[in-house]
């Protein structure tokens, strides 16, 4: 079971960020469940269309769309480490040197990983119980109303909510459905030597990978909970003043953070870890540091693991895992570290809203090529999605889409400039036209054949490959 991976790639610094804002009332948890009998994975499929006939879909453009999503997620992560880096140095680490940090512990990781895929499992299981234990604690000292948070998992309300609340809901949703994730598990499910041709063995390798999904889900929900409540018990309707005084109270070097107005507190990954450490004591504010840092690490060699599966994938180019995150790492440490040199922590950690953003943006570019080959009986034979599955994987789809449209209307009416406008409209025009393309085919599969006006779209009766992902080497 690789628990491991799956809920390294469920958490990372960006859901931290996403969570702050939207307290205990808000906590949505969404999940994709999808099948292990994938005779390939995603975009293996997707390159292979000419040979298969699956989708007539420019694939270099669905590979750009998961790699913009990867590195935004790599981008998160070193913003993430670099802020831990700066918190456990009071400061004595500057966050451009925090950020220069990412590149090497990226390497020692990758060195790691030569020991063999276990080795590499059982680090990530430190990781994720150093987390578990960080964030934990501080869910125990701050002791938030259980009611509370049991009135926020299961009756949803956001009574007075605006665009601000909006972009922390799409943040969200970005945030726990990572895009580059299913092409990741997609992938990850061949990693087992499943006899693919035995529908019994089939059956039973779908119990356990629900099994090994559910925990991993479970666990990331319970890291998730424990810090929306610490934040929204703590520090919901906080002012400035209060939050200043209060940190010039315990003497913390970072009450210049907060002006002396009656302004309503906004918290960041930075002035979190600050804010605790003024409220509960020093040990807290080191405690979330480290949670931090470990989440940012934790996702590291998962996001390195989606890159290398999708480039392999969709463009058939096997790099190292050496030479592919020294791309994606370059690529994410230089509007970060650029950002760091010469703007300040409140800039650097805004970055981590509009990449959660970003994710949710490319959602639909995983969603809809997943809805579609799962549903094809060509492909999956007896293990295509029924009705209902069609039709809640449909709606899902749909509402991310809605969510994202929305999003971008109010957030380029803000900016009220008629050049963004007019660039904006392009951009939504390409994204939109898009996505209703792969919807066409999508339909299709789904059973709509009235949609196929020509009969363009063809699907292949099931072939087996053997081709398996090569996690060890």
């Amino acid at each position: 079971i690789n628990v491991e991976h799956s809920c390294a790639a469920q958490y990372f610094c960006g859901n931290c960020d996403a969570f702050y804002f939207s307290g205990f009332t808000d906590e949505q948890k969404m999940t994709v469940i999808y099948s292990v009998t994938e005779h390939w994975h995603m975009c293996a499929a997707l390159r292979r269309r000419d040979e298969l006939c699956l989708m007539q879909v420019p694939r270099i453009i669905l590979w750009l769309m998961v790699e913009l999503a990867i590195i935004g997620s790599d981008m998160q992560e070193v913003i993430g480490c670099a802020i831990a880096f700066n918190l456990l140095s009071v400061g004595r680490i500057p966050l451009w040197a925090g950020v220069l940090i990412t590149i090497f512990d990226t390497f020692v990781f990758l060195f790691l990983d030569k020991y063999g895929l276990r080795k590499l499992e059982a680090f990530f299981g430190f990781l994720i119980t150093i987390m578990a234990l960080s964030f934990g604690y501080e869910y125990v000292r701050v002791a938030p109303d259980q009611v509370e948070v049991l009135k926020g998992m299961f009756v949803p309300y956001c009574s007075g909510c605006g665009a601000a609340q909006l972009e922390q809901a799409v943040g969200i949703v970005g945030a726990v459905i990572m895009p580059h994730n299913i092409y990741l598990h997609s992938a990850l499910v061949k990693s087992r030597d499943i006899n693919r041709g035995n529908k019994k063995e089939v059956k039973e390798a779908n119990k356990y990978y629900f099994i090994e999904s559910s925990i991993a889900l479970f666990i990331s929900f319970l890291i998730n909970v424990f810090v929306v409540a610490v934040f929204a018990e703590a520090f919901y309707g906080k002012t400035n003043m209060e939050v200043g005084q209060k940190c010039n109270e315990s003497g913390s070097p970072h009450s210049d953070l907060f002006p002396a107005n009656n302004q309503t507190l906004e918290v960041d990954i930075y002035k979190g870890g600050v804010v605790l450490g003024c409220f509960f004591g020093p040990a807290a504010l080191y405690i979330w540091a480290v949670g931090i840092l470990a989440a940012g690490q934790s996702s590291t060699m998962t996001g390195t693991y989606s890159g290398q599966f999708v480039m392999e994938g969709f463009l058939n180019l096997r790099w190292s895992r050496f030479a592919r995150v020294l791309l994606t790492r370059s690529i994410a440490i230089l509007p970060t570290l650029l950002v760091a040199v010469f703007e300040d922590v409140q800039h650097l950690t805004g970055m981590n809203d509009f990449l959660n953003v970003l994710q949710s943006m490319q959602l639909p570019f995983a969603l809809i090529p997943i809805l579609t080959f799962t549903s094809l009986t060509s492909l999956m034979n007896d293990f295509a999605n029924g009705l209902m599955w069609k039709i809640s994987g449909g709606l899902l789809i749909l509402g991310v889409c809605a969510i994202n449209i929305y999003f971008v209307v109010v957030y380029v009416f803000a900016l009220n400039n008629t050049i963004l406008y007019v660039f904006s409209a392009i951009l939504s025009f390409a994204y939109l036209s898009f996505i209703l393309y792969l919807m066409w085919h999508c339909l299709i599969a789904l059973g709509v054949s009235c949609l196929d006006f020509r009969g363009s779209v063809r699907y292949p009766p099931a072939v087996l490959v053997d081709e398996q992902p090569e996690l060890d080497s």
